[in-house]
């Protein structure tokens, strides 16, 4: 059966409208953006049979132009426009970052490291660096690899904090295999900032660790 010919609150974009965009499922969104289905299928159909052919909405966003435009009921047209979407939304959220948020709530902080660090296939460890008040200061990449005791060299941390003046500072790295559980060697880096950083008066206050779709706090599992 042809979408038109659901009930109007069943139909994605009548759905959208009324609830919003946060209450559809991925392929109610994908199914907007497709717009048609193909023969024999509705655009829900298609969208819910490209989730499960690229394994989920993440996989198909990230998919190079061949594999996208090889799919059913795909071409060069959709992978044009959702890599203009794509960018779109890069850019929107660019702006919204450069206007120095102020992080009072740790949501805040997992919500900004989630656009600046997702999607990393290698380890990456950042600093963000805040004034008294917790204004951003900065947002740093410090090192890249495999993040250890022996690759996050304290004193660039504090050197960096000095230099911009930070009053306190927050630490993250992701983990690319998506399991956002801290390991020893994570406890101990974070023991280490904490102690160089108390050094020169300047507060070490989370340390996060971003997985796939999961961020952990060691603040709010009581390690630092």
């Amino acid at each position: 059966m042809a979408i038109r010919q659901w009930p109007r609150h069943q139909r994605p974009r009548e759905k959208l409208l009324t609830l919003g965009a946060k209450a559809l499922s991925n392929a109610e969104l994908l199914a907007i953006f497709l717009r048609t289905g193909v023969q024999g299928m509705s655009a829900i159909d298609l969208a819910e049979t490209l989730l499960e052919r690229f394994g989920g909405l993440g996989p198909l966003l990230k998919a190079d132009q061949n594999s996208f435009c090889a799919a059913k009921g795909l071409g060069p047209a959709k992978y044009c426009q959702l890599q203009a979407t794509l960018e779109l939304t890069q850019r929107y959220l660019g702006e919204q970052l450069q206007r120095k948020p102020i992080f009072t709530k740790p949501k805040q902080v997992k919500d900004y490291l989630a656009v600046q660090m997702r999607d990393y296939q290698r380890e990456v460890f950042s600093v963000l660096l805040l004034d008294t008040h917790h204004q951003l200061l900065g947002y740093h990449e410090l090192f890249h690899g495999t993040i250890d005791t022996t690759s996050v060299h304290p004193r660039e941390v504090v050197k960096l904090a000095l230099h911009k003046n930070a009053a306190a500072i927050i630490v993250a790295h992701n983990h690319p295999s998506g399991n956002a559980d801290p390991s020893q060697s994570d406890i101990l880096i974070t023991q280490r900032l904490k102690a160089a950083l108390e050094l020169v008066d300047i507060r070490l206050l989370d340390h996060f660790i971003i997985g796939q779709g999961e961020i952990t706090s060691l603040a709010d599992q009581g390690k630092i």
